[in-house]
């Protein structure tokens, strides 16, 4: 199968492009690079491998590359409510305009998975699983744009999508500013973290395993089509203070507690029920203690500020 990944050389992408040319895949990657990362360098014997070093936004370049491919994997992404909220004019531009040109843009007989996120469910209510069918109520400008964008593709031909957890675990192109991750990089330089709203829950989902639901959408896409999936560990719902606790279990002298005053400004808080893609077969391999784990002998390879979308 010829696959087109744009953003395919950022944290999920370096880790998928791998995969799909073990499978004996295609690939093409559209990046611009923004981060400066080299992380698909070790990629580059493949021959079934092509990057173009440009922007998704560039609409005559990406047309050209439309003409091609089997099934088109749009990850070019401003990634995380805190980029977003920084550049609105980019947030709109990547995360809306440039989906909504592929998608315009491609011959309705290209497949298309569109990675999303659960964070479209807001605030949920205490004890009760978000599932596909919940109502959206984004509180930043990275979920609205991401939920505007979905119900789009969703109205289209040969589409789905996946509403992904928080994210977590090492890739090529790493980032620190994902909630595990960054709790991981604090417990292991610094000891001690504060918290605030240490109670908020929400889903996480190890980096492979986001790049494995591509592989498995992929081959099970007739099947599926035309639906999004929440991609998350069912056993993985959990709060803040929680996610501390599993990380002290491997840090021992982690230390951590809530602040009596202030505010997160990130104020999701769900759980996620993920039956719906489970029962097409799709199992999470990965789970949290390996990711931490992971993450810890990581940390003894970098520290520095730049992994981080910020």
């Amino acid at each position: 199968m010829k696959i087109l990944v744009t953003g395919g050389a950022g944290y999920i992408g370096s880790v998928l492009v791998p995969m799909l040319l073990l499978k004996g895949h295609e690939v093409t990657v559209l990046d611009n690079f923004m981060y400066k990362q080299t992380s698909l360098l070790d990629c580059c014997h493949h021959e079934g491998l092509t990057i173009i070093n440009g922007d998704v936004r560039n609409a005559e370049l990406v047309k050209g590359l439309l003409k091609t491919p089997d099934a088109i994997l749009p990850l070019a992404c401003l990634t995380g409510a805190p980029l977003c909220s920084k550049d609105p004019v980019g947030a709109r531009t990547i995360n809306f305009d440039a989906i909504k040109n592929i998608e315009e843009s491609r011959s309705k007989k290209q497949i298309m998975i569109f990675p999303t996120t659960n964070s479209g469910y807001g605030v949920g209510e205490k004890g009760i699983f978000c599932t596909e069918e919940t109502p959206l109520r984004p509180v930043s400008l990275y979920g609205k744009y991401k939920v505007e964008i979905e119900n789009h593709l969703l109205a289209s031909e040969n589409c789905m999508t996946f509403r992904f957890a928080t994210v977590f675990g090492v890739s090529p192109r790493m980032r620190l500013d994902l909630l595990v991750n960054d709790f991981t990089y604090r417990a292991v330089y610094d000891r001690f973290l504060i918290l605030f709203e240490a109670q908020f829950k929400r889903n996480y989902l190890h980096v492979r395993d986001a790049a494995r639901a591509f592989i498995h959408g992929l081959e099970y896409f007739e099947s599926m089509k035309g639906e999004p999936y929440n991609v998350g560990l069912s056993e993985a719902n959990m709060s803040k203070a929680e996610l501390c606790q599993e990380i002290k279990k491997q840090v021992p002298d982690f230390y951590f507690s809530e602040a009596e005053i202030g505010e997160d400004v990130d104020k999701r808080d769900y759980e996620v029920s993920n039956a719906k893609i489970e029962a097409t077969g799709f199992k999470t391999e990965h789970s949290l203690a390996f990711g931490i784990q992971e993450l810890i002998k990581g940390f003894q390879v970098i520290k520095r500020s730049e992994y981080a979308n910020i």
